[in-house]
C-alpha cells in the first residue's frame, strides 16, 4: 500500500466506529472521488476546528465565542435538573428526543481502565462545583448501560451521598451495552419519563 493511503487508513480508523475494513473503504471512496468527497471534508473539518469549542459551562458543543452556549444560556430551561451525559453527542440526541427541558453536564467519557480514563480526566470536580454552586436539586445519569456506565454512576452517587441533591438515573429502556447516541428519540423519551432514583 502507498504510504499516503496507508497513512490516511490508520487515521480514519483512530475515529469511533470504524475499524481497519471500515477506514480502508472511506479511504477508498475519498481518493476515488476527490472533488466530491475529500475537497468538501478537508474544508468541513478545517471549519469545526476553527469555529467549534466545548462550552466551558456544560461541555457541550457551542460556537468559539459563544460562552456559554446557547443551551446554557436558555433562561426558559429548568435549572432545578442536571442531566449528566458522557458525551456531547448525548446532550443532541436527548435534544432531539424534546422531552427534557433541564440543563446538561457532559463529562466528557465515562470511568474506564482499559481506555486509561480516569476520575481525574472526567469532568467530575466541574459537576460538583456546578451542583454545589446552583439551584440543581435533581441530577439524571443518562449514562451508558454498560459495566463503564454503570462504574461511573456508582461514582458520582457515591460524590453526592451526603447532599440533599436527589440522584436518578435513566429508566431501562435503554439496550445493554448501549451510549445515548445510539438510542431512538422514542426509547430516549420512555427513558427519561421512567427514570429512578439511585
Amino acid at each position: 500500500m502507498l504510504p499516503p493511503v496507508d497513512n490516511l487508513i490508520k487515521e480514519l480508523s483512530r475515529l469511533p466506529g470504524l475499524g481497519r475494513r471500515s477506514a480502508e473503504r472511506a479511504a477508498m471512496a475519498i481518493i476515488a472521488k476527490p472533488e466530491k468527497l475529500s475537497d468538501p471534508l478537508t474544508a468541513a473539518l478545517r471549519e469545526v476546528r476553527d469555529t467549534v469549542s466545548c462550552c466551558e459551562l456544560c461541555g457541550g458543543l457551542t460556537l468559539i465565542g459563544q460562552q456559554p452556549c446557547r443551551l446554557c444560556s436558555d433562561t426558559t430551561r429548568d435549572q432545578h435538573l442536571l442531566c449528566v451525559v458522557e458525551e456531547p453527542a448525548d446532550i443532541l440526541a436527548i435534544e432531539r428526543s424534546g422531552v427534557f427541558n433541564g440543563c446538561y453536564h457532559a463529562l466528557l467519557g465515562k470511568l474506564s481502565p482499559v481506555r486509561r480514563n480516569a476520575v481525574e480526566n472526567l469532568r467530575l470536580k466541574e459537576l460538583s462545583r456546578r451542583v454545589a454552586d446552583t439551584s440543581v436539586t435533581e441530577v439524571i445519569l443518562a449514562l451508558s448501560t454498560d459495566m463503564e456506565g454503570d462504574a461511573t454512576a456508582a461514582y458520582i452517587n457515591e460524590m453526592f451521598v451526603n447532599s440533599k441533591v436527589v440522584i436518578s438515573r435513566l429508566a431501562f429502556g435503554l439496550p445493554t451495552d448501549s451510549g445515548i447516541g445510539y438510542s431512538d428519540p422514542i426509547t430516549l423519551k420512555r427513558a427519561i419519563k421512567g427514570r429512578f432514583r439511585f
